[in-house]
């Protein structure tokens, strides 16, 4: 692999809830799940139902895979596939886990993880994930530098129980990673403006649409239209549409993308396989 890769790839590409079956085959029906690399570093942002495709792409692996999992919060649509990811189960392989919304609210990653799979919720222990060597507890806001020649800036979301958005830099390039965030009508946040200031790529919370929203409002997701809005706004380079409404099938995608386009010609609906090259 190049040092000069860097590279973005769709796992899974849905919110809430998985919505496999006839009406979401183009476009996906995984839980988010996004592969980021920089040069020979994997960096994986969230661990929806999406990783267990990751991890049956990389395999178990001889000591040969490491990545680093950013998670952007921890509702179960972001976590539920971690159990199924294979490569953490062999203790050839490592893999490091970040969060940076639970210090504030007195938690930590590894007890969270661990609460999740224990019973009655799931048969076997955190501990048989023997290639998770380590937890990581940042505050959002926080830059990190979690690999050579990768600076990451990150900013707390506006979600029910906060979220991280992330910006990954490599190579004089940017990749941000925006998701779940909730919009106040009318008006565009400040702290996502700063975050996505002329990247590259932005992926962004495209749950709703501008005439959907009234009917949400609260439930921490925001719209196409006001990804549109904040990325003109920045100067981004190219917007994405991503952590699809599980009723939007494959045909409301479709629309869905025909409108971003011409609202923001480059922009794209986001679909599992779908890779970019910055």
């Amino acid at each position: 692999m190049s040092d000069e890769t860097f590279a973005v790839k769709f796992w899974g590409v849905r919110g809430t809830v998985p919505c496999p079956g006839a009406a979401t085959v183009r476009y996906g029906g995984n839980t988010s799940c996004v592969e980021i690399r920089c040069g020979g570093n994997r960096l994986i942002f969230d661990a929806g139902t999406g990783i267990r495709l990751l991890g049956n792409e990389l395999g178990t692996g001889n000591g040969s895979i490491h990545a680093q999992v950013f998670l952007t919060h921890t509702h179960m649509d972001h976590i539920q596939g971690l159990p199924f990811f294979r490569p953490a189960y062999s203790g050839y392989n490592n893999f490091e886990f970040w969060n940076g919304h639970l210090r504030r609210q007195q938690r930590s990653l590894q007890d969270v993880l661990y609460t999740m799979m224990q019973r009655p919720f799931f048969p076997v222990p955190l501990d048989i994930l023997h290639a998770c060597i380590a937890f990581h507890d940042f505050d959002a806001g926080d830059t990190l530098d979690p690999a050579a020649g990768v600076r990451m800036r990150t900013a707390a979301l506006n979600h029910p129980g906060g979220a991280t958005g992330y910006r990954v830099e490599y190579g004089g390039r940017s990749v941000c990673v925006v998701t779940d965030t909730e919009h106040v009508e009318g008006q565009l946040d400040d702290v996502v403006l700063r975050l996505i200031d002329r990247s590259d790529l932005v992926i962004y919370d495209c749950t709703y649409s501008d005439e959907q929203y009234p009917r949400f409002r609260g439930w921490g997701h925001s719209t196409w239209q006001q990804g549109v809005r904040l990325c003109l706004e920045a100067a981004v380079k190219r917007l994405v549409a991503f952590h699809h409404e599980p009723d939007n099938d494959d045909a409301r995608l479709d629309a869905i993308a025909g409108d971003l386009a011409a609202a923001m010609p480059g922009a794209l609906v986001a679909a599992e396989g779908l890779e970019l090259h910055l």
